[in-house]
């Protein structure tokens, strides 16, 4: 699509005859399948700013309050930002993976679906990625895992250690597989797995410290090419969290703050 010549946003002569007049009810949402459907497409990408809301509304055939409803669900899922000024509008974005990971935890808050599931897809998901890892972890990498190895042991001394720390480390394991896929993939199932360490953490307050230690047994396994010593460790690390979710009395997902 082509883009403004100074700004890098779409001209309006570039968007006309994109957008099709809606008559139905719920007419917000119909709009905004339709954008969402021009970002799919390809037709609208990261950077183009909509047209104004007087333009929209002229294309669509609806009020300034339906458009408005419409780019505020827009903002909301992540697909565009609104920005105030001279220069401000509606521009197309592209959804992070956090706020992504976000709204996959409050789904499955409402979902039937317990954190001992999601430690269960853990198991299948960051066993299977270590043969990756073992074999494409770079000297940057265990140089950051070693920090943040560091950073949690420290915490522990302090009384300062938090699931959040645990997540984050896994969340750099995943990333040393240099596979952006499966970095898009941990990224967005970070929310749901906090929520899952939490909820572990609050059945086994002990759980924290036992995981740090064992996050720096993996990184030394990483660092000497041993798969089979890192799958145990890994293996063992997650079989606890799933233990201590099996007995705790109510293992669906809940927005907890339970950190050491």
């Amino acid at each position: 699509m082509a883009m403004g010549p100074s700004d890098g946003t779409a001209g309006l002569g570039g968007t006309k005859g994109l957008f099709s007049p809606v008559s139905v009810d719920r007419i917000s949402e119909v709009i905004v399948e339709q954008v969402r459907l021009l970002i799919r497409e390809g037709k609208l990408v990261p950077g183009d700013r909509l047209p104004s809301e007087r333009s929209l509304c002229e294309q669509f055939g609806v009020s300034r309050v339906t458009v408005r409803e419409a780019l505020r669900v827009l903002e909301a899922s992540g697909l565009v930002e609104i920005r105030v000024g001279a220069r401000g509008g509606a521009f197309v974005v592209q959804p992070s993976s956090e706020r992504v990971g976000k709204g996959l935890a409050e789904l499955m808050t409402l979902a039937s679906m317990t954190a001992g599931d999601v430690t269960e897809a853990r198991m299948v998901f960051e066993l299977g990625i270590l043969p990756l890892v073992v074999e494409r972890a770079t000297e940057e990498d265990i140089a950051d895992l070693r920090v943040l190895v560091e950073q949690g042991l420290n915490a522990l001394e302090s009384g300062s250690y938090t699931m959040a720390m645990s997540a984050a480390f896994h969340v750099r394991v995943a990333s040393a597989a240099h596979n952006p896929a499966i970095e898009m993939l941990v990224q967005t199932f970070h929310g749901p797995m906090l929520m899952s360490l939490q909820q572990a953490h609050v059945a086994a307050p002990l759980m924290g410290p036992r995981g740090a230690h064992e996050h720096f047994e993996l990184v030394e396994a990483i660092e000497q090419r041993d798969l089979e010593r890192a799958r145990g460790i890994m293996t063992r690390h997650l079989q606890r969290t799933a233990d201590r979710l099996a007995d705790y009395q109510d293992p669906r997902l809940e927005n907890l703050d339970g950190e050491e």
